[in-house]
């Protein structure tokens, strides 16, 4: 596939991975779904308008693919990461509400107070509110959280990704009917 700016920016598109019955998997991009799909793994199920093209190939840029084997897959846990948690707090400082990049995890109960790197204790902060926090509680600092962090189950994970781009996700994430 040939790479332009605009073909590398589709290739990192979001892709929702589906197992054999249906049940939402993982997200990967579209690079990977397309290997995946020329591999004889996936079967394309939704496409974007855009399409790839290569030399010899055009192809349909995928939004929804579906294994072509099952696979054994009983864990929902979201694993606990700067991007995931950046995901679940909508890339905003949990203290003042700020979109400003570049944003900081700050641990709720710091770690010098025996504060654990968990979901339940680590927020999105810009950096002013992390400086201003210090290794204080936000209690103690006199900064309330805007939402009280939790553990987000994938479904709710992959119902963030969901852009005018990703309507077609929406029943296999159980927004809406089929």
């Amino acid at each position: 596939m040939s790479m332009n700016q605009n073909s590398t920016s589709l290739l990192s598109r979001s892709v929702l991975v589906l197992n054999t019955n249906y049940a939402p998997m993982d997200i990967c991009s579209a690079k990977r779904a397309i290997c995946l799909y020329y591999n004889e793994k996936v079967d394309i199920l939704e496409s974007y308008k855009e399409d790839v093209h290569s030399p010899s190939v055009t192809l349909s840029l995928p939004s929804i693919v579906r294994l072509k084997d099952f696979v054994k897959h009983h864990k929902m846990d979201v694993i606990l990461t700067r991007r995931n948690l950046l995901v679940r707090d909508n890339y905003e400082c949990q203290y003042c509400g700020s979109k400003k990049s570049p944003l900081t995890m700050d641990h709720v109960k710091p770690k010098n107070q025996g504060g654990p790197d968990t979901w339940e204790n680590l927020v999105a902060a810009c950096q002013s509110c992390n400086r201003k926090k210090g290794n204080r509680t936000p209690e103690q600092a006199k900064m309330p959280l805007k939402k009280v962090p939790r553990k987000p189950n994938k479904i709710h994970y992959f119902q963030q990704f969901i852009s005018d781009h990703q309507v077609s996700w929406k029943p296999y994430l159980f927004m809406e009917s089929f």
